[in-house]
């Protein structure tokens, strides 16, 4: 049997359909070693050398992998194509004790037959220079984060963090939030003369000059001085442009361009096209062939295409469009100077599969982004879209007036793609009466309009992710999670779609600003990404990259730790006294806000709530349960939590004892004996996963993701499932590689 070693566990089952018999898939669910979250871990003073642990949370994946690889005849590491990707395996060979020389890293930039069975035709070594790269970004992050976090906590309050390019993304929204508040908005006027031809065809014409020099209308006395000068005089047509211009198709989605316009077609968050976006690339449920993968990699910032996708999009459109719709050659789109050029364009795998043709198993988002990325990579193949448009100079006076048009003479790549967005937006100017040169159009009546310059507009997440792109600040992999991570923080928050910064991200910004200018840096933040770029080619060490930031950058902490410089707000005396020490308590400030604190802490740690008023938000007296305690015998009280409501100990801290509510509720549901030892099953349900256990547990290590039915596979014996899908609930076998399935519905 060979072990093939994967990340996400939601593309287990249709890698392990194409791997075939002989072939086993793990999944990992991501990395498994990392930094420990509670040091440094990162020796200063030797190079940088990282220290890895097992994460607390893949022990028990790590124990199950090194057992299925002890049994394995060989082990490949199929991890995602991209340096994050690299390092995990890098990390999973480091444990399996297998040489990271040998060919074991096979790749495949889409989850088809053809590509699984051309990766595993190729393997080869893991690529240490990937590796390199990655490990340097996250020895510059955990750097910046230890080292940075501290000082924002000592001078703003407890519990804040920054991040090397969290910090100069959170840069981006104040300043541009600064931006709109300094604009000072100024007057202008638009100017047209609604005209009329021969044939009573009414058009507008727009001011555009005078004496050949481009005229700025700033008030109304500068339209009043124009309709005195023009009252009266004749319009004269003094030329008449006429070309075909020409649109050219757009290039397929990448990472970036597909997050920009799912908001800004579909208003899809950058969470749900990610989300959407991995399913899809990860494959779905269809009937009759299992999980499907329908679009190929999701983490690119490179336009490239291969040879034989440019081959079936030419075929395909052929086919369903006619000649007309193919250019003589295949469209080639450059990529940006500073793009990886890793893998291909986000495009779908196979035409065959229409948006329609899998729409009934999928989801509204999914279906919805689905049809935006394979219409954008069919259009574009396709031929230029061409418009008959027309330019038309008109004379009244001293003043010149225009008058522009286009109208469609072919639709092209916009049959299916538009750069409109579906919610009304138009892509063609307005269509003109037939006009020539020495026509005199007569007048009708004027068209003025007051009105103010705007302020740039607040980014949204899809603007904000471009302006990271275009910036050079991090890579496709992380533009989610940075923007993410600001609204977890609560350094910004939304508007409708706008985002804004909060008094928090400001002085966090401030605080950076003031000590670390360079982690605040655009450009620096820029070059950084080339020289991670550099570590990938194999051009640099890692280790000198990390030592040139460091060698300045360990100074400037040092000097924020010195200095006084502030921006917390001071303590703020009240009335209230201590009933624990009889000190008049102080209103503090920290991450959820305003609260009352004693000042003698930390002899005296009091604290108290404040409401929205200020007043003193009395805590509600615990609620009484029914549940006894199974460690002491005292009936336990309902608390609420981060995670919602629980069953605690009312002798804690003497009794630690908690229990979450929905597992206490669920412990009695119906269910079978233990498929494993025939004890009791029951349903748990923890902060991250609801799953089905033994109570017999720690002796019987038995779980299921899924209730099982009490009933074995007819065809391998394994126990069976029950599981709800698009259809309703349905039978299937708990073994992965096995497929029998019961379609019936259950009753």
């Amino acid at each position: 049997m060979n072990l093939v070693v994967i990340e996400g566990i939601g593309k287990l089952e249709t890698v392990q359909k194409y791997l075939g018999k002989g072939y086993k898939v793990f999944a990992t669910g991501g990395h498994v070693r990392d930094l420990p979250s509670k040091r440094l871990a990162v020796d200063v003073n030797n190079e940088f050398e990282p220290t890895y642990v097992v994460m607390d949370d893949k022990k028990d994946v790590v124990a199950r992998l090194k057992k299925e690889a002890s049994s394995a005849e060989r082990v490949l590491l199929a991890t995602d194509p991209d340096r994050e990707g690299e390092a995990i395996s890098w990390h999973v060979a480091t444990l399996l004790g297998i040489d990271d020389g040998s060919p074991v890293r096979i790749e495949f930039n889409e989850i088809s037959k053809n590509a699984v069975q051309n990766a595993l035709a190729h393997p080869r070594p893991i690529d240490k220079n990937l590796v390199d790269a990655q490990q340097a970004r996250r020895v510059l992050d955990r750097l910046v984060g230890y080292k940075v976090s501290p000082v924002l906590c000592k001078k703003i309050h407890g519990n804040l963090s920054a991040g090397r390019v969290q910090s100069v993304t959170l840069r981006l929204v104040v300043d541009r939030e600064r931006e709109i508040r300094a604009f000072v908005p100024e007057e202008y006027w638009s100017f047209f003369s609604v005209l009329e031809t021969s044939g009573g065809d009414k058009f507008k014409a727009a001011l555009v000059s005078k004496l050949g020099q481009k005229i700025k209308l700033s008030c109304s006395d500068d339209v009043e001085s124009v309709k005195s000068a023009i009252n009266g005089k004749s319009y004269t047509v003094t030329n008449v442009k006429r070309s075909v211009t020409r649109a050219h198709p757009f290039a397929p989605f990448i990472t970036s361009t597909m997050q920009q316009d799912a908001l800004n077609k579909l208003g899809m968050s950058l969470k749900q096209t990610s989300s959407s976006a991995q399913k899809l690339y990860e494959g779905v449920d269809i009937p009759n062939e299992g999980k499907v993968a329908l679009i190929t990699y999701i983490r690119t910032d490179s336009t490239r295409v291969s040879s034989q996708a440019i081959a079936a999009a030419r075929e395909f459109i052929g086919d369903n469009f006619g000649v007309d719709y193919l250019p003589e050659k295949p469209n080639y789109f450059a990529s940006k100077k500073s793009a990886q050029d890793a893998h291909e364009a986000i495009r779908p795998i196979s035409l065959e599969r229409t948006p329609q043709s899998v729409k009934p198993y999928l989801n509204k988002y999914q279906y919805q982004l689905y049809n935006l990325i394979y219409n954008r990579f069919l259009a574009s193949q396709m031929a230029d879209a061409t418009y008959n448009s027309v330019s038309v100079d008109i004379a009244s006076g001293d003043y010149e007036f225009r008058v522009t048009g286009r109208t469609p003479q072919f639709d092209g790549f916009t049959k299916v793609y538009s750069a409109a967005s579906d919610k009304g937006d138009k892509d063609d100017a307005v269509k003109l009466p037939e006009l020539k040169e020495g026509d005199t159009p007569s007048f009708v009546k004027y068209d003025c309009e007051q009105k103010f310059t705007k302020p740039p507009a607040r980014y949204t997440e899809a603007s904000l992710v471009k302006a990271m792109e275009e910036k050079g600040i991090g890579r496709p992999a992380t533009y989610t999670p940075t923007v993410s991570l600001l609204f977890a923080r609560k350094y910004v928050l939304r508007d409708g779609r706008a985002i804004v910064p909060t008094e928090l991200g400001e002085k966090v910004t401030d605080m950076l600003l003031h000590y670390f200018g360079d982690i605040m840096d655009v450009e620096f933040t820029a070059r950084m990404e080339e020289d991670l770029d550099g570590v990938e080619e194999g051009g640099r060490r890692w280790q000198d990259i990390v030592d040139a930031f460091f060698a300045d950058f360990s100074k400037e902490v040092e000097a924020a730790k010195r200095d006084d410089y502030s921006l917390k707000e001071p303590d703020a005396p009240t009335d209230y006294v201590c009933e624990k020490c009889g000190a008049n308590m102080v209103i503090k400030t920290g991450r959820f806000g305003k609260f009352l604190a004693c000042p003698n802490y930390p002899k005296c740690k009091n604290t108290k709530n404040l409401d929205a008023d200020g007043n003193i938000a009395e805590a509600e007296p615990p609620e009484q349960s029914d549940v006894v305690c199974e460690k002491c015998g005292a009936t336990m009280v309902v608390k609420t939590g981060k995670y919602g409501k629980f069953l605690a100990c009312p002798n804690y801290p003497k009794c630690k004892n908690i229990v979450s509510l929905e597992k206490a509720e669920d412990s009695t549901e119906n269910l079978p004996p233990c498929p494993k030892c025939g004890k009791p099953l029951r349903k748990i349900t923890t902060r991250k996963a609801t799953f089905y256990g033994c109570s017999g547990y720690p002796s019987c290590d038995f779980t299921s993701s899924a209730p099982p039915t009490g009933e074995k596979c007819p065809e391998c014996g394994a126990f069976l499932i029950e599981k709800t899908g698009k259809n309703g609930k349905y039978i299937k076998c708990s073994n992965k590689t096995c497929k029998y399935k019961h379609n019936a519905q259950i009753q």
